[in-house]
């Protein structure tokens, strides 16, 4: 996953805490063409702007701020903490994740100095081999931010040295993933994607687990991870909570709502894939589709994921 769209009801507040706070470098800020607004089905009298942000201009994992004119009023996993419908079981799009410095205690007091609010204290925890400490927060419109340090991770999942700003570019993103073999159909057979974890978290960790994801202790628990075999950032984690996967977040992603409303790909053939999501039955939502130079497509997954996928060519 290259960049992920955010949409915020003030563009220069987000910035503020995205830029300002946690130190991403602004790449490029500018209104959103009224090509862009038609494709992703927006009425003629809206208007957009967005920014978007890396981590030392690295070119995966970064973040995309949109402001829609007038403002949404829905939004994407408003959880129960802040008043919303949305419970941490609830399928559909769920946590931004960023590593940081230590000591994790400064960034819970900078992060909640600038207005997010923490939905637990800081956890450290060891399972098999890795050993992390995170936090969860809600950010700009309540989306759910999950800040860590990796004390110990496998060099496939956290560059060397990260972070390599004050705060690291999206290393991942997690959904909550409701069918679990229509999930892993998705993911790996329709769109291609290499898992590189695909297994239930052992009953010795569950409870641990299931602290650190806010639901009941002894709750089953399956992790799905999706990326590029050689690239550490932009993966995507699916979480799977069996039983208790049932009710889907009240606020679909769409980049015409608030929080998390698209994540960007790229694939070298578009027309094949296409073909593999007709014969999946997969929606399309919009596309392909000339805008602003690139060729793009919309693609629903099937837990509400919403994937903007541009062709490119195998040199790009």
């Amino acid at each position: 996953m290259r960049a992920i769209t955010v949409g915020v009801s003030d563009l220069n507040a987000a910035l503020a805490l995205f830029q300002g706070v946690m130190g991403l470098h602004l790449e490029k800020r500018e209104a959103l063409s009224p090509a862009r607004l038609k494709f992703y089905g927006m009425a003629d009298f809206v208007r957009g702007e967005w920014a978007e942000l890396s981590c030392q201009s690295y070119p995966i994992g970064r973040l995309r701020l949109l402001q829609r004119t007038p403002t949404p009023r829905t939004v994407v996993r408003l959880d129960t903490q802040l008043g919303g419908p949305d419970s941490p079981l609830a399928i559909g799009a769920k946590a931004i994740d960023f590593y940081v410095r230590p000591p994790i205690a400064t960034t819970l007091s900078e992060m909640t100095a600038a207005g997010c609010k923490a939905r637990s204290q800081p956890i450290r925890y060891l399972i098999g081999d890795t050993e992390s400490e995170e936090l969860v927060l809600f950010g700009p419109d309540g989306v759910p931010l999950l800040l860590m340090i990796g004390h110990r991770h496998n060099p496939r999942s956290m560059r060397a040295g990260t972070p390599h700003g004050k705060y690291s570019e999206v290393p991942t993103i997690s959904v909550v993933a409701g069918d679990l073999a229509a999930t892993r159909h998705f993911y790996g057979t329709v769109l291609g994607m290499t898992a590189m974890v695909d297994a239930e978290v052992g009953a010795e960790y569950r409870d641990l687990a299931c602290t650190l994801v806010g639901i009941p202790a002894g709750s089953r628990i399956h992790y799905l991870m999706y990326q590029d075999p050689e690239e550490p950032s932009g993966k995507i984690l699916l979480v799977h909570f069996f039983a208790l996967s049932t009710q889907r977040i009240a606020g679909q992603m769409h980049p015409s709502h608030l929080g998390v409303g698209l994540y960007h790909h790229d694939c070298r053939d578009l027309a094949a894939l296409i073909r593999r999501l007709q014969a999946a039955g997969a929606p399309i939502e919009a596309g392909p589709t000339e805008v602003d130079g690139e060729r793009l497509l919309l693609v629903r997954g099937p837990n509400g994921e919403l994937f903007e996928i541009r062709a490119v060519t195998a040199a790009r």
